[in-house]
């Protein structure tokens, strides 16, 4: 297809590097990561879709898709064309048999709101603007109901997906169980997926929100909330944040400029149980700040209160089997109020609960058996990425020799895009799985500007 054909067989705007818009397009949420592709197709359908892909196919190129929310991607160069689906945004609620379908630009606040004029919720990521097919096909982990209702890949219904080959493929488990377990789970590996539906549920509020407390008082709070998740129901979904918030003038002053310690907690139950199960957290020492009170479910963004602007920041993750002493010891030692460290947050979320337990429909997504996802994020100037890329590199090496050391597809940062990082995040017969789909959906590779999983030999 010559570079006229393209332009006149697609709707949305078609940028090469020379041209005005170019950057705008390539732009994402974390600039520690800077594209600059051969071409970028700005999306606005399917057709859109399969003429970027064919595109690509006829020049020997790979294809790459930019992620539409806050999710890490990999730096793609000259030789890729680049698709990018956010003019894709669509949503669909049936309250009757409570699913949403949505097309692939769309976000979860998008969906929030909708579901909740009909009483019914996703489980959404912790920021309205995290894209919703690029958290499904790693897992997706909700703040708000994960531990309740596991992954949100675990209610994923059907997936529309566009393969290397330029097909429009409907994907149900009874269609094509291979290709449905590869995707979710699986990321991008296996073409561009334009629309997904999903299961909602009727929850209409939560007693939910976080609790605020002095860096100083660290270990007391770390310890009552291992404590806390050893005996936390299933309703009960937690997370604890070490955060080291800049002295600006729009950080309330309790955080601006010095460690607090947050514990999050979503419970899908009354404000009186609610109550009696957070109490001991109140108890752990003095609270700095207390936001936990019942809340519409349209609110869960409020939980978290993630940054709204674009800005660069160093990720690494890992998964731990518990929350053991020594893994505690890490966390204070390394992030905790004497140790100066230049990470800007250490995030330790408690997984267990529906997590742990396989969907009814098999996917790819593993690591059931991990207790707690842990990531150390350090804000960097754009321009400084490289002399900080492993700083907290030593947080996660003291966590996995402390019991971790695996992987998650939810919980992969740009640093582990080799393949090797990759295959951590399965386990063996699962990684073989994907392989085995790589080999016959993609065998050429084409989508490879991801946490590759490469076709076989």
């Amino acid at each position: 297809m010559p570079r006229s054909l393209l332009l006149s067989s697609v709707s949305g705007p078609v940028l090469f590097p020379e041209d005005d818009g170019f950057t705008d397009e390539a732009s994402v949420f974390n600039m520690t990561v800077a594209h600059r592709p051969y071409a970028i197709i700005g999306a606005t359908d399917v057709a859109d879709v399969q003429a970027a892909v064919l595109f690509a196919g006829d020049r020997g190129l790979p294809v790459a898709v930019l992620n539409t929310g806050h999710g890490p991607s990999v730096s793609v160069s000259g030789e890729a064309v680049m698709i990018t689906t956010r003019r894709m945004t669509e949503v669909r609620i049936d309250s009757a048999k409570k699913t949403a379908r949505v097309e692939a630009g769309v976000r979860w606040g998008q969906v929030v709101e909708e579901a909740a004029k009909v009483g019914l919720a996703p489980l959404a990521g912790s920021s309205p603007q995290v894209g919703v097919v690029g958290y499904t096909l790693g897992g997706g982990v909700s703040i708000a109901m994960g531990r309740a209702f596991g992954y949100a890949a675990d209610h994923v219904l059907e997936i529309d997906v566009v393969t290397a080959d330029g097909e429009l493929r409907h994907v149900t488990p009874d269609s094509d169980e291979d290709l449905f377990f590869a995707l979710l789970g699986g990321k991008g590996n296996f073409g561009v997926v334009t629309a997904m539906e999903f299961r909602l549920f009727p929850v209409r509020e939560l007693y939910a929100g976080a609790l605020h407390f002095s860096g100083d008082d660290a270990r007391d709070v770390l310890h009552a909330y291992q404590r806390f998740t050893s005996t936390a129901p299933d309703e009960l979904t937690s997370s604890i944040v070490f955060l080291r918030a800049p002295d600006l003038p729009f950080i309330p002053d309790f955080m601006r400029g010095k460690l607090t310690v947050s514990i999050r907690v979503a419970y899908l139950g009354s404000a009186h149980d609610g109550e009696l199960l957070v109490a001991p957290l109140r108890a752990a020492a003095p609270v700095l700040a207390d936001t936990v009170t019942m809340m519409p479910f349209a609110q869960i963004a409020s939980i978290t209160n993630d940054p709204t602007e674009p800005g660069a920041a160093v990720e690494h993750f890992v998964v731990l089997d518990e929350l053991s002493p020594s893994a505690m010891e890490a966390i204070l030692d390394i992030a905790g109020p004497d140790s100066g460290t230049p990470i800007t947050m250490v995030n330790l979320s408690h997984l267990g609960g529906a997590f742990g337990i396989p969907p009814e429909k098999a996917n790819a997504v593993g690591r059931r058996d991990a207790a707690f996802a842990a990531f150390a994020l350090t804000a960097v100037p754009p321009g400084d990425v490289n002399a900080s890329k492993d700083v907290g590199l030593e947080l996660i090496d003291r966590l996995s020799s402390s019991g971790g050391g695996r992987k998650h597809p939810s919980y992969l940062s740009p640093a582990d895009a080799s393949v090797e990082n990759v295959q951590l995040a399965y386990d063996e017969v699962t990684y073989k799985r994907l392989q085995a789909a790589k080999t016959v959906y993609d065998p050429h590779n084409v989508f490879r500007y991801n946490h590759n999983i490469p076709p076989l030999a």
